[in-house]
């Protein structure tokens, strides 16, 4: 009889074996279906407080003034955590109580992301990164300089009303590290639940239901991302010691990794998953860079509209395989129809790139009548050449002309609307230079909204994304299928927790890092903190950021398909060699 305690988690052993009576059968159900509903809020817990951090990707960087590859490092510590213990865990796991121990996990996925917290709590209030700050003590009209204010600043250095201030305190410098050090020990926390969680659930669920489980926890687990989506926006809004190692783990490891068809579809899934990862990590920033969305608007659409389509394509893709009982060839030709589907869908983002943004002193000349070929060192131009301008300074201002300029300074302005809202600047002699034709030769504050052409894109690229991420998420279920029913009964665990390992170690710590420094170098202009060192990038070159981020994740998509066909033909070859065998022995019975 299945009791509460480790005797209900070893369906391997030989009393597990034997059929259940009807008293067996009705606890096992109702245990099952408890456990069933735990995972459940394990995995909504864990994708929430994924999702969070996911989504904090830009107020992290700017926060801490970090570069986009350092964050991808941050980004990574939670799979670092996760590979230091997900192999030992999902072995040595399957052979003790399996909800007791992702219980333990999920205790220390929940105290990494208090850690993960706490520099928001030791820290100072936020300040925007300004290499000038002005003392709104003294008489001055604004907090930003004009082409004026220098010139008078230069005169008379000891002019009590400015002053140098560091952005932040040496103290805080290093903050970030404990978001690094939680995020870890998320990762941690996190090892038990899936590999331990699916290997269970396949265990004591009724013959051809496995999948339909699979499906339903993954489609209740768009819940998660959905709760972090929205927290997220509405808050970016707001300013172990294993002892005796048993030699059989050996055993069974190299069972594993030597299994071809096994071997195989790791490769594939490494290759699939360093494109979900970098998308999951990215989506963010590419929505505030390409199509000008702040952190609560990016939040707020990938919430509203992506992941419900994530959650019904897992509980349709689900029920898909239950109803045409799929073998697991069939599997494999489905999942490879969704990925050219999805590959094809994909390559239409190529057409949905907004033109880079009119930037004096990155894209134009200063005086806005020319392009300009390299955004590097760009010269100083007539009407604003006496102005003494700090071009580190980033303090972006809209002109009248539909320029956007680094600074009122750098746009040649001499007067300010003082502390008016919304704050202007006037007489700009590099908004008059461009022959704009009206008496109002002014800026206001904040970089020059995108045209019309740039929304229609935005509305387009998210009817493309909800049937890509819909057409991708019918294969979530059948995926994992294809991990643990291509080994042995007794090896699921293993396989699962050996297919985390791999896809966490080369995906989820390197993918961040390798797309967040090709990332970086589409940078346009850096910020440069109280330390004259770099920080956190100001205004990328979005045709550049696109081109570089959907061509290496195109180039993976690719390489998935081609992945897929070597497996199916793989796969018909295996099954060609079991036939015969098969066949062999019916034939031996018979003569006895």
């Amino acid at each position: 009889m299945y009791s509460s305690t480790m005797d209900a988690d070893q369906p391997l052993n030989e009393a597990a074996k034997a059929p259940p009576s009807r008293t067996e059968k009705g606890r096992c159900c109702g245990g099952f279906k408890t456990f069933l509903v735990a995972l459940s809020f394990s995995f909504i817990a864990k994708a929430m407080s994924g999702t969070i951090m996911k989504s904090s990707i830009t107020q992290i960087e700017r926060r801490f003034d970090l570069s986009s590859s350092v964050v991808g490092i941050i980004d990574g510590s939670f799979e670092i955590g996760n590979l230091l213990v997900i192999l030992f865990v999902s072995y040595f796991g399957s052979k003790l109580h399996r909800p007791r121990i992702i219980g333990i996990g999920c205790l220390i996925m929940g105290i990494g992301s208090i850690i993960c917290a706490l520099p928001h709590f030791f820290m100072g209030y936020y300040r925007y990164s300004k290499d000038i700050y002005i003392n709104p003590s003294e008489n001055s009209t604004s907090g930003l300089l004009t082409c004026f204010t220098n010139q008078s600043v230069l005169l008379n250095k000891t002019s009590p009303g400015i002053e140098r201030k560091g952005l932040e305190k040496e103290s805080e410098s290093y903050a970030w590290l404990l978001v690094l050090m939680g995020n870890m020990l998320r990762g941690i926390g996190e090892s038990p639940i899936q590999p331990l969680g699916i290997s269970y659930l396949d265990d004591f669920s009724k013959k051809g239901d496995s999948s339909l489980h699979l499906g339903s926890l993954f489609a209740i687990t768009m819940i998660g991302p959905i709760l972090g989506l929205t927290l997220g926006s509405l808050f970016a809004r707001m300013y172990v010691d294993f002892g005796y190692v048993d030699l059989s783990f050996f055993q069974s490891l190299k069972s594993i990794l030597t299994n071809p068809l096994y071997v195989l579809y790791l490769l594939l899934s490494l290759v699939q998953a360093s494109t979900h990862i970098a998308i999951v990590t990215y989506i963010f920033k590419y929505l505030e860079v390409q199509y000008d969305k702040s952190a609560s608007e990016s939040n707020l659409v990938i919430g509203a509209i992506t992941l419900p389509c994530l959650a019904s394509g897992m509980f349709i893709g689900g029920y898909i395989i239950k109803k045409f009982k799929f073998t697991l060839l069939g599997i494999a030709k489905f999942l490879f129809c969704l990925n050219i589907l999805t590959f094809i869908l994909y390559l239409l983002n190529f057409a949905l790139f907004c033109e880079n943004q009119s930037v004096a002193g990155l894209t134009l000349t200063y005086d806005g009548n020319n392009p300009v070929a390299s955004h590097i060192n760009v010269p100083l131009s007539d009407c604003n050449l006496n102005c003494n301008c700090d071009e580190n300074q980033w303090e972006p201002v809209c002109g009248s002309n539909g320029i956007t300029y680094m600074s009122p300074c750098l746009a040649g302005c001499k007067s300010s609307s003082g502390n008016k809202k919304p704050m202007e600047f006037y007489n700009c002699s590099c908004v008059e230079a461009t022959g704009f034709q009206n008496k109002n030769i002014s800026v206001k504050l904040g970089v020059c909204p995108r045209d019309d052409q740039c929304t229609r894109k935005f509305y387009i690229y998210n009817v493309v994304q909800i049937l890509s991420f819909f057409t991708s998420s019918l294969g979530a279920a059948s995926s994992i299928m294809l991990v643990f029913k291509n080994v042995q009964p007794e090896l699921k665990s293993l396989a699962v927790g050996f297919h985390t390992l791999t896809i966490r170690t080369l995906g989820g710590i390197l993918a961040p890092i390798y797309f967040g420094a090709l990332i970086d170098r589409t940078c346009m202009k850096w910020s440069i903190n109280s330390h004259g060192k770099q920080g956190s990038c100001r205004i990328y070159n979005s045709k550049l950021y696109g081109n570089t981020y959907f061509g290496l994740n195109g180039s993976f998509r690719f390489a998935t398909v081609i992945l897929y066909i070597v497996l199916i033909y793989a796969m018909k070859k295996s099954i060609k060699k079991k036939v015969p065998k098969h066949q062999e022995m019916e034939e031996k019975l018979r003569i006895k």
